[in-house]
């Protein structure tokens, strides 16, 4: 992957954080991850076949994230943490795309896909290339950025 992609979807992943959950996410060093065991509890991922990125969270990262959003006080990784996290995938995705496109590159648009549990798996869209992980941290609790490109 060129290096010149992972600033959008670092920038993008803490700009939206920080403006709709009022959280400080601090980003550790990006690295190539392999597999497609995800380290978190909730995972939202989007894409097609020439890009795609995916945002997972652990679940106090994910509750804290939704209580921030919506004054709720959830317990548990229910419908409502999940549509959170497709809408902060799709945002964070958008915000990227955007980002890219001032570079010179265009991405197409996809509808998030939810996937939940623990040890669970998120499969890229985007077939080849590197999957890149930006891990960050928050005061409540860890969660995962990564972007593929085909390659």
């Amino acid at each position: 992957m060129k290096a010149e992609f992972i600033n959008p979807f670092l920038k993008a992943t803490i700009n939206v954080l920080s403006t709709t959950a009022s959280m400080d996410p601090k980003p550790g060093k990006p690295g190539i991850k392999e597999g497609e065991t995800t380290r978190g509890d909730i995972t939202g991922i989007t894409g097609h076949a020439e890009g795609s990125m995916s945002v997972t969270f652990s679940e106090e990262c994910a509750l804290a994230i939704v209580r921030n959003m919506t004054g709720e006080d959830l317990t548990e990784l229910n419908e409502d943490v999940a549509d959170a996290v497709g809408e902060l995938t799709n945002t964070i995705s958008g915000d990227a795309r955007s980002q890219l496109q001032k570079m010179g590159y265009s991405f197409t648009a996809a509808i998030p896909t939810i996937v939940r549990g623990k040890n669970h798996t998120a499969k890229h869209i985007a077939t080849g290339g590197s999957t890149v992980c930006i891990p960050f941290s928050t005061e409540h609790g860890d969660f995962w950025a990564e972007a593929r490109f085909s390659g």
